[in-house]
């Protein structure tokens, strides 16, 4: 919406990937029936009849605007948590009166890079993220709202249903509607004796929270990843060992790149590939391979990755998906060295490595590439709908005209 205006009042949905299913949409698609989950085939003349605007995903995007936003709102707290691509936890200044500062901030980000954000405060995070559901939902608070001052904080309490409070899933929301408990104040308010011995010290902490007692401080620094894995679905079928060799060469640079930026390395990994699960015959398999000394080098995980997929590949089979999975994550400062590894060596490639990254950061992912991802590249994903990458591709840049 951002960067095409023209779209602020028609329906709009973004597709899954290979633009198989609807993922998310506005209010006015969602208001036609098209929510999550929907397949698009199945959507056709609803799409039709509402002029409903389709787009596939566009992660070169997404990612780009979300560290946009996310730089500005830095700008505006000393402590912040990135809790996902477009969700973040701010502490508020102690000088700051709650809502005027919000409001400052929140026209701040619309300023600087056309996003529109909703912000809710209150004295933990379970409660600010139910005051942002009533920012972004109801309409009077123009996407502002401090739950730790309302006047109707125990109305909305009241009516907030159980499910929606974060870090309760399907299990625990039948389990505590089999108790009576339906709302968010109903769960705050319940025995913490029988909350905890249903669903531990976790439950106990959400109710703490919704009293507005603190108990998840803010991560300010980010845990290191434990694993990293690079999936795709095929745009269509692969039944030849080539294609699916550079399939995986393509998979297997992303998550060396990925490793890269996290400043890790891999001690292993497991190349897997399957046919449909919806057809007869599934086939799922995978092969791990252990890497001499833990690495995040692109040419040395590329290779790995084919000799995987040579061995677990079969004839005759029509594979819908492969990726690769990073394991055994550490610290690049922390590599256990080899007898017979050379340092230079290992500086010499971590030089070639960074200069790849830089030229790709700069001038587009996919600038300098690996040969053994192949050139055709017919099993991509379908993308038939993706939006410009504004932001991101020198090709691509918005076009503006006096």
């Amino acid at each position: 919406m951002a960067l095409n205006p023209h779209l602020q009042h028609k329906p709009v949905v973004i597709a899954s990937n290979n633009d198989g299913v609807v993922v998310t949409g506005n209010a006015a698609a969602k208001a036609l029936g098209l929510g999550m989950g929907v397949p698009l085939f199945k959507a056709q003349d609803l799409i039709k009849k509402h002029d409903v605007r389709v787009f596939s995903s566009n992660y070169a995007l997404y990612g780009d605007l979300s560290q946009r936003v996310m730089a500005v709102l830095e700008q505006h707290t000393p402590e912040q948590e990135i809790y996902s691509i477009d969700e973040c936890f701010i502490r508020m200044p102690e000088f700051a009166e709650a809502t005027t500062y919000a409001r400052n901030i929140k026209e701040t980000v619309k300023k600087w890079t056309g996003i529109p954000v909703s912000m809710g405060m209150a004295t933990s995070k379970t409660l600010a993220k139910i005051a942002n559901h009533v920012a972004k939902k109801q309409k009077g608070y123009d996407g502002v709202f401090d739950l730790s001052t309302a006047r109707n904080a125990e109305g909305i309490l009241a009516t907030f249903p159980v499910k929606e409070i974060w870090g309760i899933g399907r299990q625990y929301n039948k389990w505590l509607l089999s108790q009576g408990i339906e709302t968010a104040k109903e769960l705050r308010d319940a025995n913490e004796g029988m909350i905890r011995q249903k669903m531990g010290v976790v439950g106990v902490r959400i109710i703490h929270e919704l009293q507005g007692i603190s108990c998840l401080p803010l991560e300010l620094v980010a845990k290191p990843k434990k694993e990293i894995c690079v999936s795709r679905s095929f745009g269509q079928p692969v039944t030849e060992l080539a294609d699916l060799q550079d399939a995986i060469a393509a998979y297997a640079s992303r998550a060396a790149e990925k490793l890269r930026q996290e400043q890790q390395v891999a001690e292993a990994m497991v190349v897997f590939a399957r046919t449909s699960p919806f057809k007869s015959g599934y086939f799922r398999q995978s092969a791990t391979v252990q890497f001499p000394i833990a690495t995040s080098y692109t040419p040395a995980i590329v290779e790995a990755a084919r000799k995987a997929m040579e061995r677990l590949y079969e004839p005759d089979r029509e594979f819908q998906k492969a990726g690769v999975l990073m394991v055994g994550l550490c610290s690049e400062t922390t590599i256990q060295g080899h007898l017979w590894e050379k340092d230079e060596g290992w500086e010499k490639r971590k030089r070639l490595m960074s200069i790849m990254d830089e030229v790709n950061t700069r001038f587009g992912r996919g600038t300098i590439g690996i040969a053994a991802s192949g050139a055709k590249q017919t099993w991509k994903m379908q993308s038939k709908w993706r939006s410009p990458r504004y932001t991101t591709c020198w090709a691509e840049l918005p076009v503006a005209s006096c």
